[in-house]
């Protein structure tokens, strides 16, 4: 497959009748940003697009309960997305909304022309109805017992029990979330897109990785989960789905449609066009509003999309059929969505309040960003679903970034300002050098060419949506330093061979500006610690990943000799177990199901060295025999 000129990568729009949690992050925002700042500092053309999702029956749902209107709701939560994002560090090159004028206008575009292609059949069907609240009923207005996994409370569109995508008559007994009645069936009139009629081509593509000579990608690159849905779906047989709906609250369909009074447009053909509509504002911004177009309509721009994998079908196969039914439209060259992440052994659940929500987060930990984000990260749920603990939380900040990084970097910034006045050390290639060849200048270049290739690793593991494996990368490169201060002692041969000392701390040195361009993908504020550290201005990402393998590659410095560095400062600070222990009640605390319920408090762990020395043994029941008196065996 050809190396795409451009990329256009889009993440989920949140929804905006709630703030966001660390699934969410988890999901697809930190892959998303991490895979962009990676193209970025690889010299790559991006254009990062989200937005807020403002429609829908839930956000109607919301805002009755709560006394206001949609659109006070919609304003509230779009406004605390870009605020979160922000803070953490979340790049977008542009942040939308839904309810914005030219959103309304590009997805009621694509409505009409679809409408006018005869894309669409107009079907009249029996939908649910509440006589009560003398309304019909939007999936999400419907509540009932999943068919698939028997959740009591699944919604009329998903269950968010077992991630299952329904139609709400498949429900069994359907409860109206306006009034808790049971709601009857009310014949309306919907258009419809015929997703039968699209089998053949979908399958075609998704499998061979083409279609008609062009819409390009490649299968095997493709998570097997995703591939795996979207396949169990086109063998049970694809079926027609409205694309409008009977709300209050949405994009209307265009007036110019007979019957269209009183329509809304389907929240997932509405939604996905977003993307769309947040390009085309884009381009605006840019002083060219045609440049969209050439994101969403050349060949040669790659459309990735991050999700969750909540929204692999609609993602895979009906937003790609509406694309396909436009015409226009470059269709994704892959969709890497990540599967969910639980919280301490439990499903996170919004309406239970069982979450870490991203902006308590960053007012209880100011500062510690990036603590978060490397922890989402090294247990981003990739293939599978896993889990966030506090107690890990903790572990990965104290026993990896404090002791693995942070550790290292400072020694290095210590040793350097107490030796050499914070200089980079110069050294004389000529000196003989025992560890590792017969000169420095060999030793020096068979150095960075190690540090080459496991920057090269750590570039691959990313260009594949490996972020786990990416960042093992990184804390691998931070462990090469370490062992470089450790093996050959600076603070000790300072006095002994002085020289051999100014070789080892400018190696160590120019792992640390390493460090500094590579942990910029996972962990960007770090990286601007680490360019203050150095004495160098904050990455610009562009096209610094790169320039430094170039350098490695060659045995380029990456810093020169008798550059200035600043003084020392810590990186990273330990969590205490007060503070974790204070997470944990507050999160049970603000659990209504658990507020009644007075919890035991653990007892105090102890070492595995002090496990270790129990003696536990097992023993065979040879013989039972009842004893006399007794009341049981």
């Amino acid at each position: 497959m050809n190396t795409p000129k451009r990329y256009l990568v889009t993440a989920a729009l949140p929804y905006a009748n709630g703030p966001l949690h660390i699934g969410h992050l988890a999901g697809a925002y930190l892959s998303s940003d991490i895979y962009c700042r990676f193209l970025r500092m690889q010299g790559k053309e991006v254009v990062f697009v989200c937005g807020s999702d403002e429609h829908g029956a839930a956000i109607t749902i919301k805002a009755k309960k709560e006394g206001i209107t949609p659109k006070e709701i919609v304003d509230k939560y779009h406004a605390l997305f870009v605020d979160t994002f922000d803070k953490m560090g979340i790049k977008f090159d542009i942040y939308h909304r839904t309810s914005e004028p030219l959103h309304h206008e590009t997805a009621q575009e694509f409505f009409k022309f679809l409408y006018d292609n005869q894309q669409f059949t107009e079907q009249e069907s029996e939908q649910y109805f509440d006589v009560q609240a003398n309304q019909f009923l939007a999936d999400r207005y419907i509540m009932g017992t999943c068919p698939k996994c028997s959740n009591p409370n699944a919604y009329g569109d998903q269950c968010e029990n077992c991630g299952s995508t329904l139609n709400p008559t498949e429900l069994i007994d359907p409860r109206s979330t306006l009034s808790g009645e049971k709601p009857i069936l009310k014949t309306t009139k919907h258009w419809y897109l015929p997703l039968n009629q699209h089998e053949v081509w979908l399958k075609e593509w998704l499998e061979n990785g083409n279609l008609e000579g062009k819409h390009h990608h490649d299968p095997e690159e493709w998570k097997a989960h995703v591939l795996g849905q979207c396949k169990s779906w086109l063998d049970g047989g694809l079926q027609p789905r409205a694309m409008t709906r009977d709300l209050e609250w949405g994009v209307d369909v265009p007036k110019s449609i007979p019957n269209s009074e009183g329509k809304k447009l389907y929240v997932w053909l509405d939604a996905p066009i977003g993307y769309i509509s947040a390009t085309k504002q884009w381009a605006i911004n840019q002083g060219n509003p045609d440049l969209w177009k050439k994101y969403w309509q050349d060949e040669e721009t790659s459309l990735i999309h991050f999700i969750g994998k909540d929204n692999i079908v609609f993602h895979c196969l009906i937003f790609p059929i509406i694309l396909k039914a436009h015409g226009d439209y470059n269709l994704p060259i892959n969709v890497p969505a990540n599967q969910f992440l639980n919280l301490e052994g439990q499903k996170i659940s919004t309406s239970r309040n069982w979450a870490v929500w991203v902006h308590e987060y960053l007012q209880d930990f100011e500062g510690m960003q990036d603590v978060l984000r490397y922890n989402m990260i090294k247990n981003m749920p990739e293939q599978r679903d896993s889990e966030f603990t506090w107690k890990n939380f903790q572990e990965t900040n104290n026993n990896e970034l404090v002791n693995n990084i942070a550790n290292f970097v400072n020694r290095v910034i210590v040793l350097i300002n107490k030796y050499y006045g914070g200089k980079v050390p110069d050294f004389d290639p000529n000196v003989e050098f025992t560890s590792g060849s017969n000169n420095t200048e060999s030793y020096y270049d068979v150095e960075l060419i190690d540090l080459y290739d496991k920057v090269q690793e750590m570039s691959d593991a990313l260009y594949h949506f490996d972020f786990r494996g990416g960042l093992k990368s990184l804390m691998e490169i931070s462990s090469i330093g370490n062992s470089l201060l450790q093996n050959n002692e600076p603070w000790k041969t300072i006095k002994t061979d002085p020289d051999l000392t100014a070789i080892v701390l400018n190696l160590a040195l120019q792992i640390v500006a390493v460090l500094r361009v590579c942990s910029r993908p996972f962990m960007p504020f770090t990286s601007d610690k680490l360019s203050n550290l150095l004495n160098l201005p904050n990455l610009e990402e562009k096209g610094e990943l790169q320039e430094i393998m170039e350098l490695l590659a060659n045995g380029g410095c990456l810093i020169e000799p008798n550059h200035q560095i600043n003084e020392a400062n810590h990186l990273f600070v330990r969590i205490p177990d007060e503070v974790i222990e204070q997470q944990i009640a507050k999160l049970h605390t603000n659990n209504p199901v658990e507020k009644n319920i007075n919890f035991e408090p653990l007892k105090p762990t102890i070492s595995f060295d002090d496990f270790a020395k129990l003696d536990l043994r097992t023993g065979k029941i040879i013989e039972a025999k009842k004893v006399s008196g007794a009341k049981n065996y």
